[in-house]
């Protein structure tokens, strides 16, 4: 097994590393550069998009005909790491959720005409999208969450399309996109009673309810709740087959939790290279804290944790490339990898100290916003599950090296 990047990849990287080092990172320390919900500014955010893009740092994952840079999942992982090192950085290069899942999904299944019209403006950056999938309980307890067959809200034919009414929350961006990809029950089969959508913000019939309030920093435009009330959406705006609904999740949410991973990694790793910084300086009864057998073993301990998330991130990209769903593999580096980034951030806050849970350096940022990795995309306990129905009917090819199905 060879890890080691292709020359292309390494000075890719490198490219994204001064970027980040030169001009993200720098504008973290000036809370004027960020708006009111903890994000980059987004007259900034344009600026700093143009250079990235002038940089030919753009749309990593999108082909280069639509002025992306064609390359897979194993050459973009280091690379969105590198981005992540910065707080602000994925969504300075376009490679942030849900951007980027929804990018790849529509490349991958969109009708040419489709691509035109849904796909290039996000690529250009002159829209922001979203993915409407998830749903609050209904009087019977259920709601779409990690188990999308517990969908209620319904699309109902009409002379010209389709109707939709229902009630979706927890919608990443959802404020401030325009184009959205919607998923809506078309009949009650348990396989093929799902079907995708798509739809312009200016579109009526759905409103916006909330912004729902969240612990930790936002991405631009929230976490909202919205209402569907009749939107009407033409038959030639469905995406995929009626039926096909679960297929594309499928098709949408492996590749999306991988590059959260590849993204958490960053992350990870600059709590370390801050609190790394931090205990060589810093003396305690007569000692640098770095020189602290209890201190080299907590920042031993997470460095390790992380390590072992690029590892599986990495095979499962692999994998992903193979034409695999990489099933077993996303749900084992989801795991791996979201508790490797609560740890990294909870050992630098606590060898930090004080100026750990202060706002002098981003590792509180951090630490609030790495609680929900283990819930976003499916929760850790979700994940463990599938791997144990892997292991029960693969039994002992579940621990076979190789490429194998999953």
């Amino acid at each position: 097994m060879d890890f080691a990047l292709s020359p292309d990849i390494e000075a890719l990287c490198g490219r994204i590393r001064s970027f980040v080092n030169e001009r993200l990172i720098p504008l973290e320390a000036d809370r004027a550069n960020y708006d009111a919900h903890e994000n980059i500014r987004m007259d900034l955010l344009q600026t700093l998009r143009a250079e990235a893009r002038a940089a030919g740092i753009w749309a990593l994952n999108l082909p280069k005909e639509r002025g992306g840079m064609g390359i897979n999942m194993a050459g973009i992982a280091p690379c969105y790491e590198e981005m992540n090192r910065s707080i602000f950085g994925p969504v300075v290069f376009l490679a942030a959720a849900p951007d980027d899942g929804n990018m790849r999904v529509l490349n991958q299944v969109a009708t040419p005409a489709q691509k035109e019209k849904w796909l290039q403006p996000i690529i250009d950056g002159r829209v922001q999208s979203g993915f409407i999938m998830t749903e609050p309980m209904d009087e019977d307890g259920e709601g779409c969450g990690s188990d999308p067959s517990l969908t209620y809200t319904t699309a109902t034919r009409t002379n010209t399309g389709w109707k939709i009414h229902g009630r979706k929350w927890f919608i990443t961006g959802a404020e401030a996109a325009k184009h959205f990809i919607l998923m809506a029950r078309t009949s009650d089969d348990e396989r093929r009673g799902l079907t995708a959508f798509l739809f312009h913000a200016d579109t009526p019939g759905w409103k916006i309810r909330r912004r729902i309030d969240i612990m930790g920093p936002e991405e631009h435009g929230g976490h909202c709740e919205l209402e569907f009330d009749g939107l009407e959406i033409p038959d030639e705006d469905r995406l995929m087959e009626v039926g096909d609904g679960l297929r594309l999740t499928q098709i949408r949410l492996g590749p999306a939790r991988l590059t959260h991973c590849m993204r958490w990694l960053g992350l990870a790793r600059r709590c370390l290279e801050i609190a790394a910084t931090h205990i060589e300086k810093r003396r305690s009864f007569g000692q640098r804290l770095i020189d602290k057998e209890s201190v080299q073993g907590l920042i031993g301990q997470a460095a390790l944790e992380i390590q072992i998330g690029r590892l599986l991130t990495m095979q499962a990209a692999w994998k992903l490339d193979q034409g695999d769903l990489a099933r077993k593999e996303v749900s084992q580096a989801k795991i791996v990898v979201a508790d490797a980034l609560h740890k990294a951030a909870d050992t630098a806050l606590q060898l930090m100290g004080a100026k750990g849970y202060s706002k002098d350096t981003p590792v509180e940022w951090i630490y609030r916003y790495a609680r929900q990795a283990r819930l976003v995309d499916g929760a850790s306990e979700v994940h463990r599950m599938v791997l144990a129905n892997f292991l029960r009917r693969e039994g002992a090819d579940f621990f076979r090296w190789g490429a194998g199905k999953g």
